[in-house]
């Protein structure tokens, strides 16, 4: 191929996971450096991928030239300058996730990050990807984001990128995966789903993407859309999308959940029971229901498609360029994941794949979920992002009581945002979004854009609004601003551990994973990892204790007491905790109160 890189992988040993890489350079430097990456985009944390490579040796000709290792994840390459340069090695790959490498007798899947070692001096060079077929794989097919330059009719052959960025960016998906496709807006979409069972209803999973696609393309393109809808343009400087054509790859497995952005493409995961399912014959289909989790998958494939443009083009300045090699901090995933999260369900409502009630649902979750989490007291959202290296991709028994989640109250502080916007009637978030994008021309932004365009939009500062919001730890005023937008706010009974301080575990027992900060389980001395034995009532000696296998056998047992005596195994050691049981806390529940203004917040916006 006509690139001075190249990379040939190959199958080479589906039941040992190993991939065979062959990197050619056509024209390397004299002590030429080679790297692997140790953090893949869209996921915050070092995740060291060179564990994985093995056996790496370099020739050129027929003469082998050393290359030795200068740390966890470079190589140094003594060879001579401007001959073509071989190099090959291995790569073990058995994480069933979307972010590195998976290869068994069933699936391929890999990131560039995990395989392609980077080129030192050559990065903005075009890059080819080679994809070999053999006999093991002999009925696999092929879906990438990646540009064809010569595949066969499975997709294995060969492939071009501009640059290292660009081929690290498209993951592969390889296997006898379901197929299927759609165009939104004029651009066509593939979805591919290894591992669907015999019901998967890949219809409906069609038909739902696209809503969601178009409702987001609209979103971000309005009207520039409506022409191209028409005439399909192949030249991708012609599309008002940032992209000629996109690509879902979804892994149905027995238990997981998780997405990965790209740039053309996202990488899923789901549980296989939650995909979208076939009426059986004995139902009429008015009556054939989808399974609950079927809305959080679209949740899920919302959220990345909408990364396409929040993260992947307007993106934090701090990685307007990536740097493999260690951490790259940002304040600002607060708006990029948080913001995305916000408009993931909030898009499925508007194209017409949830109504108000489930929305309100939603958002209910959200509310609570931030509401009960200690740690907001002590972590602010900018905070948040920038230790996501450290913090959140790295959850210990503490992280409820030290962290928030940049997700979840991120996307409370666009709630807040959106809707203070609304009240005082000079714009939107929908707005404020496309002008950020048309001002910082699909790229780099900073916190100071954002403002910018808040007070250009807002017609005020709403610097005091953010800071409030995003760098101090108060809490957020979601509750007042939903009752303003025609929203009923009930405050009834929380659930049982939140009342006790406590999140558990229910597997053959009762497990105590956190103990919240300040907590009745807290001052009781409970302690992550206590297996909760038995409860007995105080007075209620003579009766014995009863044992525990979940929360539910708590309220069962503990009946109306105040005071109760709680039986906990602890490395082996039985403890008596002495609880005493706190008046009960409340959780908030949202209903419509005006539908007509949560409609106009809800319902299909004009651009």
């Amino acid at each position: 191929m006509a690139t001075g890189i190249h990379y040939r992988v190959e199958v080479l040993n589906l039941h040992a996971h190993l991939f065979g890489i062959t990197l050619t350079i056509a024209r390397p430097a004299p002590r030429q450096v080679l790297r692997l990456p140790v953090w893949i985009p869209g996921s915050y944390l070092v995740r060291e991928f060179a564990k994985n490579l093995q056996n790496l040796q370099c020739q050129q000709g027929t003469k082998a030239v050393p290359a030795q290792q200068s740390d966890k994840a470079t190589w140094m390459v003594e060879c001579v300058a401007e001959q073509l340069l071989e190099v090959r090695y291995e790569v073990y790959a058995f994480d069933n996730s979307v972010r590195t490498a998976w290869l068994d007798a069933t699936r391929g899947f890999f990131n560039g990050t995990s395989l392609c070692l980077q080129v030192d001096g050559q990065q903005d060079q075009a890059h080819a990807l080679e994809l070999v077929s053999n006999d093991a794989i002999a009925k696999w097919s092929v879906a990438t984001g990646l540009e064809p330059v010569k595949v066969n009719k499975h997709g294995f052959g060969s492939y071009r990128a501009d640059n290292y960025d660009t081929l690290v960016d498209c993951p592969v998906e390889m296997g006898p995966f379901w197929s299927g496709s759609f165009v939104a807006c004029g651009i066509p979409h593939r979805f591919v789903v290894s591992g669907a069972p015999p019901s998967f209803d890949g219809a409906k999973l069609l038909a739902d993407t696209q809503a969601i696609c178009e409702a987001e393309i609209r979103f971000w393109h309005g009207d520039s859309i409506k022409n191209h809808s028409k005439t399909r343009k192949k030249d991708e400087g012609q599309s008002p999308t940032p992209f000629k054509s996109y690509v879902f790859m979804l892994n149905a497995v027995a238990d997981g959940y998780g997405g990965l952005e790209h740039k053309n493409s996202t990488a899923l995961i789901c549980k296989r029971a939650d995909l979208p399912r076939l009426p059986r014959n004995t139902l009429a289909p008015t009556t054939h229901k989808q399974p609950e989790g079927y809305f959080t998958l679209l949740g899920l494939i919302s959220h990345e498609y909408f990364h396409t443009w929040n993260v992947k083009r307007l993106r934090p300045a701090e990685l307007a360029t990536y740097d493999y090699t260690q951490e790259n901090y940002t304040e600002l995933l607060w708006f990029f994941e948080g913001f995305t999260s916000y408009y993931d369900d909030l898009l499925l409502r508007r194209a017409a794949l949830i109504d108000n009630a489930a929305y309100l649902k939603l958002l209910t979750k959200t509310l609570n979920g931030v509401a009960q989490t200690p740690g907001r007291k002590v972590q602010n959202v900018a905070q948040a992002s920038f230790d996501a290296w450290i913090k959140y991709y790295r959850q210990d028994e503490n992280s409820p009581n030290a962290t928030i989640s940049y997700y979840t109250k991120g996307s409370l502080v666009a709630l807040c945002l959106d809707l203070t916007l609304r009240a005082e009637g000079k714009t939107s978030l929908d707005a404020v979004m496309r002008r950020l994008w048309s001002r910082c021309q699909g790229g780099p932004m900073s916190e100071q854009d954002l403002l910018a365009v808040l007070q250009q939009l807002g017609e005020r500062s709403f610097a005091p609004d953010l800071a409030h919001w995003v760098h101090s730890t108060r809490d957020l005023p979601s509750v007042a601003l939903l009752e303003q937008h025609g929203i009923q706010v009930h405050l009834e009974p929380d659930q049982v551990a939140q009342q006790l301080g406590l999140r558990v575990k229910e597997n053959g027992g009762l497990f105590i994973q956190h103990v919240l900060r300040g907590g009745v389980a807290e001052k009781a001395g409970f302690a992550s990892g206590d297996e909760w034995i038995a409860v007995q009532p105080s007075g209620a000696e003579a009766h014995g204790a009863w044992r525990l296998q979940t929360l539910d056998d708590f309220t069962l047992f503990a009946g109306n007491a105040r005071k109760v005596t709680a039986i906990v195994s602890r490395d082996k050691r039985l403890l008596t905790l002495n609880l005493t049981l706190p008046k009960a806390s409340q959780a908030v529940r949202l209903a419509v109160r005006d539908a007509a203004r949560v409609d106009a917040w809800l319902g299909p916006q004009s651009a």
